[in-house]
């Protein structure tokens, strides 16, 4: 798994980086349970709606030059399409999940089988942890969110798996349950010799957060995008960023504009059906990063 080439981005300050990616399609999409506060199972859904607007994100990042890996889906588990909750990798090493809820609790062998299947040293886990739902890489520092799903003791354990720093963060708002719906990482690539800017960049949420961990992400990232609740509600964080391209909700009116200002591209892609299941772009995307 070598690093991929670099794609020059027409900008002067940002660039964008060749991505590799893990996605299902959502052929079970429905709502049937209640496990976050956005599901509604009286509510209808349109599995029909959900896989075209999921074909549309799938098509942009192959047009956007990266690599689309696919899982198959599994009937019976409907948010199996949000990937980013099926692991977390690290230099070819996967951290396969341990669900919270039952519901979900079955797709975890199905990821370790894939991870297995495709080469990455997988990783079996003790703790209850929600992949990249909660695990968020930013330079080489590993972004932890407990609260509501992951709990404090896989910040331990992932540190453990990667021998990375893990800084541990605290979210109270319900709405925001995991961690890519109240961060997104601007710049998966950090370093000049590398391509990408000194510091690796966030936005984030503040309100997600308790006091003592909006100090620390004041702190560590005094640049980072503070987004307003109205834009965070539609689920803008939930994002993803190749370092110059940023794929974002288009009802994000906020956030779109402040990446602008930044020298980022925003690109919108409606997953509106999808968001009926609490998960948006970065929750149907998990990155898998390869061994340099």
């Amino acid at each position: 798994m070598s690093t991929p080439e670099t794609i020059t981005a027409p900008s002067n300050t940002r660039t964008a980086h060749h991505r590799r990616y893990l996605m299902c399609r959502p052929e079970h999409f429905t709502v049937s349970y209640k496990i976050n506060p956005w599901m509604e199972p009286a509510r209808p859904t349109d599995t029909a709606n959900a896989v075209a607007q999921w074909q549309k994100l799938y098509d942009l990042y192959l047009e956007l030059g990266h690599e689309v890996e696919l899982i198959e889906p599994l009937a019976g588990y409907p948010d199996m399409v949000y990937t980013a909750n099926g692991g977390f990798v690290i230099d070819g090493r996967a951290y396969v999940p341990e669900f919270r809820f039952v519901e979900r609790q079955g797709e975890s062998p199905a990821f370790a089988e894939w991870f297995r299947a495709n080469g990455f040293d997988t990783v079996m886990p003790e703790e209850v942890n929600e992949g990249e739902g909660d695990f968020l890489l930013v330079g080489d520092t590993i972004l932890a969110g407990t609260g509501f799903r992951s709990t404090g003791d896989s910040h331990r354990e992932v540190g453990e798996v990667f021998g990375r720093e893990v800084v541990s963060l605290n979210l109270i708002d319900p709405r925001f349950y995991h961690l890519d719906t109240a961060i997104a990482v601007l710049d998966p690539v950090e370093g000049v010799a590398d391509g990408g800017p000194e510091r690796a960049n966030i936005a984030y949420l503040p309100g997600a957060f308790d006091e003592a961990s909006r100090a620390i992400l004041e702190e560590r990232y005094p640049d980072a995008i503070l987004v307003s609740d109205e834009d965070g509600s539609v689920f803008g964080l939930n994002s993803a960023s190749d370092g110059y391209n940023v794929i974002i909700s288009p009802r994000a009116k906020g956030f779109e504009a402040q990446l602008r200002e930044r020298g980022y591209n925003p690109i919108m892609v409606d997953l509106s059906e999808l968001l009926l299941g609490g998960g948006g772009i970065k929750c149907c995307t998990l990155e898998l990063r390869g061994a340099k």
